[in-house]
Order: structure tokens, then C-alpha cells, then sequence
């Protein structure tokens, strides 16, 4: 072996030393302006960015059976609704569209996703807050400011829940969504296929994970992709209208302070510098608008594509050989004399993180023979608000002669609600 290598080397050493014949003249390069060159480059980046995300709707459609696009109608998605419609996929109904309505879209949203359905030939599937048919029934429930009392609370009921209640009823086994690299924050690093580490698996597909927000424009532009109504207004991204600015904005609230409708992209031209719209991380810089965190951290997500929120949960909390009791009725929850009672709902990614610190309290207690129980609140709001100290999930009630006491703290591990609970533990 070592022979052979030697050889070859000593080969191209000769004939790199060799004498060569003289070059034949070359044409002269046809000139060609900046211009043309850089609309090459773009043509040619398009074409092979389009050609990568056909190929891995495709692969996903055709490995897949129940393909779910949570569609929220932004830039991206309205470029991954035309390439799934150029497919095919949509008027076949390989790919299924699902909509979350969170009753506080922008008034555009609802007509524009009409005339997406009249030109893709598909009919959308629509999911909105649990056990409200529309938004009077909501507003009854939860008054118009919960998004202001508690915004996780209010992403988890608008948008977590019908999330996932979406991909569940749908059946879905692959979700395609419109995350890119550019975003930033959490999605700085993503990439164009994922598989979520929860029951069964669930594939996620990203088919713009490469592609910057420039790319979206101009492949619509190219295209003829329908955009947003508000894009035309100043609006580089649509989510709740509630907390949606435009960029810039005249208060200066996206970070970007100028007129409203300054900066806008209309049938493909560019109005005002665009680059407040295309900077790295800067799309979603009108979205989330004065919202905060529980820990004091600026809202960058709504909670739909954070860690696990695909999880579909397919069953109660503290079910089976538990020894969480469970109270099925309003008049078992307000019979109940003392004890540790919790509000939940199965869905809550809180009341999730809880489930085994609270099993052990349960536990515990019994061997003292102090109950601890369980009601389901999201499927009885009112009942739980007026009468279980309840504004959110989870909330838990230490309740002695029938009065119940709402424990405040967030540290929900087993010493803490074994301190809670002194005295209820008879000596």
C-alpha cells in the first residue's frame, strides 16, 4: 500500500513538473452587469431551496399517513401552503390544514384563510378554545383580559389546548411547520426534520428550516403567493391581534420606532428599509408586544412550539392504581370536608410536571387517612372559579371543615406540600 501512494505521488510531482504545451486562448468572458448577477444567484437559490422543501413535504406525504400543517398564515406558511398545494396534497387531502383560532386574530385572518381554501381546494380544520363555539361563549368564561391576568394561562386555554386537541383528533403522525433558523431564539439551531421525544414519536417536519425570511418574500414574489392582508399594512408577522404592532411602530414598541405602514411589502415591491423586517431574528419583533413571562423573561414563543407541546395526552392524571382520589361531581367536590384537593387538567404541562410529587403526598396522607383528591376544572370553569380559589392550573386547596384555602406557592415538591398540609394530620 505504502508503495502505491508513493507512486502516485511521485506521479503527480512529474507531471506537475513536466513541461506543458501552451494555452489556447480563451474567449473573453461575456459580460454580464451586478445586477443580473445577483438576480442569478437568487433565481438559482430559489429554485434549489424549492426543489429541498417539495422533496421533504413529499417524503413526509408519502411516508406518513395523517401529514398535519398547523397553519397560522404567516409568510412561511403561506409559502408552505402553495408548495403543498403546487403537489397536489391539499385538493388530495394527503395533507391535512388545521387552524387555531384563538378569538383574538386579526378581523383579516378568518377571509383570508376563505380565499386560501378557494385557491388550494382544501377546506381547513378549526380549533378554538375547549367547550366554546364561539367567542361570546368565551368571553362569558374568561372576560376579555386573561391574556392580561395570566398570559401563560391564556396561551395554554387559546392556543396549547387546541393545539394539541388538533393534532389528536386529526390522528396526526407528522407535523409540518414553518420554524426557520432566522427566527432566532429557539429555533436558532433547528433543523429540517425532528422527531419529538413523546409517546409514539411524533415527526416534525420544518421545510423552510434553511431558508431566511428574504427567501419567503421573494419566493412569493416569484410565485404569486398569496400574503397576509397585513403585510401590505406594515405587519411582518400575524399572530393575536391583541399584541401585534407593526414594524416600525409610531410608539416604538417593536423596537423600531417610525410610522405605522412605513416598511411593507405590497404584490412583490418593497416600500421603506427593509432590512427593519429581514435582520437576523427580526420577524416576529411586532409580535408578543408587552407580554412577560411568569419569570420575568420577555415572551419570544406563544407555547405551541416549545419543548413538548405536541404532547397529545391521551390520558387522565393520576389515573388507574392511584391513590388520588377522584371527585366526578360539583357535589362531591363541595362535600368534601378536609383534605388537599388539586384543580387540574390533564393537558397542562404544569399540572403534568406535579403528577408524581403530588401521587406521593397522596401517599403519604393515607397513611394518616387524609385524603387527597383530584377535580377536573377545564371542563368546569365557573363552578372551580366561584368555589376552589381557581384562576389557573394547577391551583391546590388545603380544605379543613369544608372551607378551602388555596395554596400560593409554586414549589410544588413533596416537603413543600407536606409543610402545606400540617394539620391536617391528626396526632
Amino acid at each position: 500500500m505504502a508503495k502505491l501512494v508513493l507512486a502516485l505521488a511521485l506521479a503527480s510531482a512529474a507531471a506537475f513538473m513536466s513541461p506543458s504545451a501552451p494555452r489556447a486562448a480563451v474567449a473573453p468572458l461575456k459580460a454580464i452587469s451586478t445586477e443580473a448577477m445577483i438576480d442569478k444567484a437568487k433565481t438559482d437559490r430559489l429554485a434549489h431551496l424549492e426543489a429541498q422543501a417539495l422533496d421533504a413535504l413529499s417524503l413526509a406525504a408519502e411516508n406518513y399517513e395523517r401529514a398535519v400543517f398547523p397553519n397560522a398564515m404567516i409568510v412561511g406558511d403561506c409559502v408552505i401552503t402553495h408548495l403543498l398545494g403546487k403537489l397536489g396534497f391539499l385538493e388530495s387531502g394527503k395533507v391535512k390544514i388545521m387552524v387555531v383560532d384563538t378569538f383574538h386574530l386579526f378581523d383579516s385572518t378568518k377571509p383570508f384563510l376563505d380565499s386560501l381554501e378557494k385557491k388550494y381546494k382544501f377546506k381547513a380544520e378549526v380549533f378554538g378554545p375547549a367547550d366554546c363555539e364561539d367567542k361570546d361563549v368565551y368571553l362569558k368564561k374568561f372576560g376579555d383580559k386573561l391574556w392580561v391576568a395570566d398570559v401563560e394561562q391564556y396561551d395554554k386555554i387559546c392556543k396549547v389546548e387546541p393545539f394539541q386537541r388538533g393534532l389528536k383528533t386529526l390522528g396526526t403522525d407528522v407535523m409540518i411547520n414553518g420554524r426557520r433558523r432566522d427566527h432566532g431564539a429557539e429555533r436558532a439551531y433547528i433543523d429540517i426534520a425532528e422527531v419529538a421525544p413523546i409517546g409514539g414519536g411524533l415527526a416534525k417536519l420544518n421545510p423552510l428550516a434553511y431558508w431566511t425570511l428574504e427567501d419567503c418574500f421573494d419566493y412569493a414574489a416569484a410565485n404569486g403567493v398569496p400574503l397576509h392582508p397585513t403585510v401590505a399594512l406594515g405587519y411582518p408577522s400575524q399572530g393575536d391581534e391583541k399584541d401585534t404592532v407593526p414594524v416600525p411602530d409610531p410608539d416604538g414598541l417593536s423596537g423600531f420606532q417610525g410610522d405605522a405602514g412605513s416598511v411593507k411589502f405590497v404584490d412583490g415591491t418593497w416600500t421603506g428599509d427593509k432590512a427593519i423586517w429581514l435582520d437576523y431574528g427580526n420577524e416576529r419583533k411586532g409580535r408578543f408586544v408587552g407580554l412577560v413571562n411568569k419569570d420575568g423573561s420577555t415572551k419570544t414563543e406563544c407555547g405551541i412550539h416549545v419543548a413538548g407541546a405536541e404532547k397529545t395526552f391521551d390520558r387522565d392524571l393520576w389515573d388507574g392504581a392511584s391513590k388520588v382520589v377522584e371527585l366526578s361531581s360539583q357535589d362531591a367536590a363541595t362535600g368534601m370536608k378536609d383534605g388537599v384537593m388539586v384543580v387540574y387538567a390533564p393537558w397542562c404541562q404544569f399540572c403534568q410536571a406535579m403528577e408524581g410529587e403530588y401521587e406521593k403526598l397522596a401517599a403519604e396522607l393515607a397513611k394518616s387517612g387524609v385524603t387527597v383528591a383530584k377535580y377536573r376544572g377545564d371542563e368546569d370553569r365557573d363552578f372551580v372559579t366561584a368555589n376552589f380559589n381557581t384562576e389557573s392550573f394547577p391551583t391546590i386547596n388545603k380544605i379543613e371543615n369544608g372551607v378551602a384555602t388555596k395554596y400560593e406557592s409554586e414549589d410544588r415538591s413533596l416537603d413543600a406540600l407536606m409543610a402545606m398540609a400540617k394539620g391536617l394530620v391528626k396526632a
